[in-house]
């Protein structure tokens, strides 16, 4: 018996149906939603160091205690990496992201009333943290499903909202500051990430269901399948009866070089074998989260090429004002540095995205380069002693950052690290992996800048933990082809192990037999 369940569909809210990655269609809304995610999320993120002066008059505090703040978020939002990844799995991408984009709103208002630096901690650093965790990591994994070909490109391209958004709320904040505060500036920018719950609305999630051709079965045997023993090729036989497999409501299946055998012959004996199909085999269960990717070496080297990259990821956008204005620069100048690197890092992301776009070409060897090239560029800074100098380190980095930060995400999908398969439950992963330098990264800098009152020790300290990070994304291509090279020796171990070992007279009296029945034949 055979139960029929019709889904009931909303145009707004039903999953979209692809045979195939689509490559378009609802994805380019995605993408879209995604651009303003990034804004409101990292693009904020990035931008906090316009108020880190304003923190440090206001709960006289060092530098080391204030960069705290940032340091929580970014720990939170990676360390909750799995539990995004499960609700995902869970409740959908959609609910997920809308529920992270009121959070992040509650913690950055409630903010705006914090009396001290710990407030800050739990308002910003936890609350909104948490939020940022469940509005990025579902929007980016879900537009990596919508696009194959086109991945790498477009994923560049969405991101680039961070980018826009450093370019216009760095100037756009400081000078808001100056005219309402801080606090209300701060509480404006709370309000603005409210909006995040719109974007989450526009991930409707994808399937992908490959049409497979039916064939209808004969009326007079609707509910089983004959399977029939027959193998013209071996005609190992046995009293004349055959020994073979042949389905026959499937054509396709019969050897293409057996002839079919005139009726006046001797009618020969099958065994048939009756298949009942009056209920449906149990789906297998998805795994909310798959930790088998870590089991995986090549995506170990990765995840330590994540872990020790972000030690250069947030610290440069954090300090790049306080060095500014300790080189004597002013407020204003000190903002359009930061927009330079905003601009910058717009170019190198679609950039990046047009490299990797191209085939064929190893993209994890293009990574490979831009990290090191970021390496040289957290090296300059120190050297820069007036504006253009520090403007023309800016934009370098700027530049080069983009072209890291844009990819090392989706590059996840490929199979040079996990591929597409296992990319959500390896996205929570690495992202928590991620947690440990997100959290020491800034509080290592500031201490740092208050042990040796020296902003540029700051910048020494990333260019480190890049460099490490260059030396483990070199492993991941290495691992990954060790790896395949003893799956297919086992494979072939196994397969060995399946084909019993034939008795030496089974050939010979298997063709005196047939000799015979052909001397019968003869006869006749």
């Amino acid at each position: 018996s055979k139960m029929t369940v019709k889904a009931v569909k909303m145009p707004c809210t039903a999953p979209n149906v692809y045979p195939k990655v689509p490559d378009g269609g609802w994805g380019w809304t995605v993408a879209f939603a995604f651009f303003f995610v990034e804004a409101l999320t990292y693009g904020i993120i990035k931008s906090f160091g316009v108020f880190f002066n304003d923190l440090m008059e206001s709960f006289d505090e060092t530098n080391s205690r204030i960069s705290w703040i940032i340091s929580i978020c970014v720990f939170v939002q990676t360390f909750t990496a799995p539990l995004s990844t499960v609700l995902s799995n869970r409740f959908g991408h959609r609910l997920v992201v809308m529920a992270g984009g009121v959070l992040i709103s509650t913690g950055m208002v409630t903010a705006s009333f914090a009396r001290n630096v710990v407030d800050m901690y739990i308002t910003i650093g936890v609350i909104s943290g948490l939020g940022y965790c469940l509005s990025f990591l579902p929007t980016v994994t879900i537009l990596s499903q919508y696009f194959d070909k086109r991945r790498s490109l477009v994923t560049a391209v969405a991101s680039t909202g961070e980018c826009f958004a450093v370019f216009s709320f760095a100037p756009a904040i400081t000078a808001l500051k100056e005219q309402i505060g801080w606090r209300y500036s701060l509480l404006s920018v709370g309000v603005l990430q409210l909006s995040i719950v719109i974007c989450g609305s526009l991930l409707r999630p994808i399937v992908i269901k490959e049409q497979e051709e039916v064939k209808a079965q004969p009326p007079e045997e609707p509910t089983e399948t004959k399977y029939m023993l027959e193998n013209e090729q071996t005609r190992t036989s046995i009293e004349s009866i055959d020994s073979g497999v042949e389905i026959t409501t499937s054509p396709s299946n019969v050897p293409g070089k057996t002839k079919a055998e005139p009726k006046s012959e001797e009618p020969k004996e099958h065994v048939q074998i009756h298949v009942e199909h009056n209920s449906t085999p149990p789906e297998p269960k998805t795994k909310l989260l798959d930790f088998s990717v870590m089991r995986d070496y090549s995506f170990i080297c990765y995840a330590f090429f994540g872990l020790f990259a972000t030690l250069g990821f947030f610290a440069p956008s954090l300090y790049i004002i306080p060095l500014s204005r300790s080189l004597g620069i002013g407020k204003d100048h000190s903002a359009y540095i930061l927009s330079a690197m905003a601009i910058a890092e717009v170019f190198g992301r679609i950039s990046a995205g047009w490299v990797l776009n191209k085939k064929p070409i190893r993209k994890i060897y293009i990574e490979l380069i831009c990290v090191v090239l970021l390496s040289v560029a957290l090296v300059a800074f120190p050297f820069a002693s007036e504006f253009w100098g520090l403007m023309t380190c800016s934009i370098f980095f700027g530049f080069m950052l983009g072209t890291v930060a844009g990819t090392h995400i989706p590059l996840l999908a490929e199979d040079d690290v996990v591929g597409i398969a296992k990319m959500s439950s390896a996205a929570g992963v690495y992202v928590f992996i991620q947690s440990l330098a997100g959290l020491a990264g800034p509080p290592l800098a500031g201490v740092l800048v208050d042990t040796t009152q020296n902003y540029s020790s700051a910048f020494y300290s990333c260019a480190a933990g890049m460099v490490l990070g260059a030396v483990f994304l070199s492993l991941v291509r290495p691992c990954k082809a060790g790896l395949c090279r003893r799956q297919q020796q086992c494979a072939e171990q196994s397969v060995a192990e399946v084909v019993p070992d034939l008795p030496e007279d089974f050939i010979e009296m298997d063709i005196g037999k047939a000799e015979n029945s052909g001397k019968g034949c003869d006869s006749v």
